[in-house]
């Protein structure tokens, strides 16, 4: 086993570590299924479900269904725990609705942006080593357990609130979100298939305002899914606000922004016009 592949089998049984701390901090206090929480089980079934993917996957040498795994995987177990959890009240179908619609949107997006360009160019020495390639799985089955944990943990819990305020704040910044995140998705798609922006870096519409106006919109549909969820949250439930601040760590400092950023740089950073951009262009935050 080279190097690499030893990483990658440690950085798996972490991911796995931290899921099962989490499915047992979340669990308490919430709905059981033959004496086992049905959080518990969800982030079971998260970790499973890419698993399972991934053994015809790798043996057909395809990162293809990655995105749509990842995205039916919320889904269908945001469906799963309201219907196994007793006498969901409007909250927790509202919080099911807001995961399910979210990933409706993103999956198929993706999908058909990976089935567009034939592929993902991240997996292309990946996918030629099973344990590193399993990594990349392991993780979409943590990733999608912590940030459906506060949707999973009001759904589940015991401590049943009517629909108040915050339900009312979470939601419209779950919508400016979502519609934010779907606008900036479509403008650049719509950039990119111009032969005459072949070689150009986005610099219109929300992109001229925020030079990742998309992991903006991502970050706020979690915040809102957070705040929807606050008032249900107690004792080990409030692990649940690890997901907006695991997404927001995520996007801003490992796998998202840093990795763009730097790529933008080397492709374009010897141009005076993009220096301008980058210089007059929020990173995140769009500008008024």
């Amino acid at each position: 086993m080279d190097d690499s592949s030893r990483r990658a089998a440690v950085i798996s049984l972490v991911a796995v570590l931290l899921g099962i701390g989490l499915a047992l901090a979340g669990a308490q206090g919430g709905a059981t299924v033959a004496g086992v929480g049905v959080f518990a089980l969800a982030v079971a079934a998260a970790f499973v479900i890419q698993w399972v993917v991934f053994v015809p996957s790798y043996l057909a040498r395809t990162e293809h269904f990655f995105d749509l795994t990842g995205a039916l995987t919320f889904i269908s177990l945001s469906l799963g725990v309201a219907l196994l959890t007793p006498g969901v009240d409007a909250r927790g179908w509202l919080l099911a609705g807001m995961v399910v619609v979210w990933a409706l949107r993103l999956g198929s997006f993706l999908f058909r942006r990976v089935s567009r360009s034939g592929g993902d160019d991240r997996f292309e020495e990946l996918k030629t080593s099973p344990l590193r390639f399993a990594q990349v799985w392991t993780l979409q089955g943590l990733w999608v357990s912590v940030t459906a944990s506060a949707a999973w943990i009001a759904i589940t819990t015991d401590h049943r609130v009517p629909l108040d305020g915050f339900a009312v704040a979470g939601s419209l910044l779950w919508l400016t979100g979502l519609i934010t995140e779907a606008v900036a998705d479509q403008q650049k798609s719509r950039f990119k298939a111009d032969p005459a922006n072949a070689g150009r870096f986005i610099n219109v519409g929300l992109w001229s305002k925020s030079r990742h106006p998309n992991y903006f919109g991502e970050i706020l549909v979690w915040l809102g899914v957070a705040v929807v969820a606050l008032p249900t949250l107690q004792g080990w439930g409030w692990i649940a606000l690890a997901s907006p601040v695991f997404v927001t760590l995520l996007l801003t400092k490992v796998s998202g922004v840093p990795l763009l950023e730097a790529k933008a740089e080397q492709r374009w950073g010897d141009q005076a016009d993009y220096q301008a951009y980058k210089a007059g262009t929020p990173l995140l935050i769009p500008r008024p």
